[in-house]
């Protein structure tokens, strides 16, 4: 089972960290935030369809077929973890590669959508200091590597939960031997 959890792991941390590092290398470490979340929560369905490939792979050819909820979910969570750690690297490649400043930028956003919104002198200097905060824990990887690690590996848990429910019944995508 480790093996499958290495190999599905490693192809869905790929699948998600690749793009990642792509778009962020050619868009100069500024890519729009709006469509920088859209694609990069795409990619990680993409990816995390890893979980699914790998447990009916398992059970259809290894287990003849039948499959528990808990080995199944066990399966699917070694994945995201291993795929969830490949994305964290990535990021932090992207981030050395592109010299992103990730959290001023983020923190600017913010700001200037609540200015867009109107809102008062008061609640921008309170979201500003904020913000300041934010950059100052954002600057220390161990506030930014479970941060980030906690952004992809929910998704993967869901994932696994619903695969680990659809598998254990062994008539959904019954393989039909002749």
């Amino acid at each position: 089972m480790l093996n499958l959890i290495l190999r599905y792991g490693l192809i869905a941390g790929l699948i998600v960290g690749i793009p990642m590092m792509v778009l962020a290398v050619a868009l100069n470490g500024h890519p729009p935030l709006a469509w920088g979340m859209v694609i990069g929560y795409t990619t990680m369905l993409v990816a995390f369809s890893m979980v699914f490939i790998a447990i009916k792979r398992h059970r259809d050819n290894d287990l003849g077929g039948v499959i528990r909820f808990w080995p199944a979910f066990a399966l699917g969570l070694g994945i995201s973890f291993v795929a969830s750690v490949i994305y964290v690297a990535a990021w932090e490649a992207v981030m050395a590669l592109t010299h992103m400043d990730f959290a001023s930028s983020y923190a600017a956003t913010l700001i200037e959508e609540q200015k867009a919104k109107g809102a008062s002198a008061d609640a921008l200097a309170k979201l500003t200091a904020e913000m300041e905060t934010f950059k100052v824990q954002y600057a220390n990887p161990l506030f930014r590597l479970p941060m980030t690690f906690t952004e992809i590996f929910p998704i993967g848990l869901l994932v696994s939960l619903i695969t680990a429910g659809l598998l254990r019944n062994r008539r959904f995508l019954a393989v039909r031997r002749g």
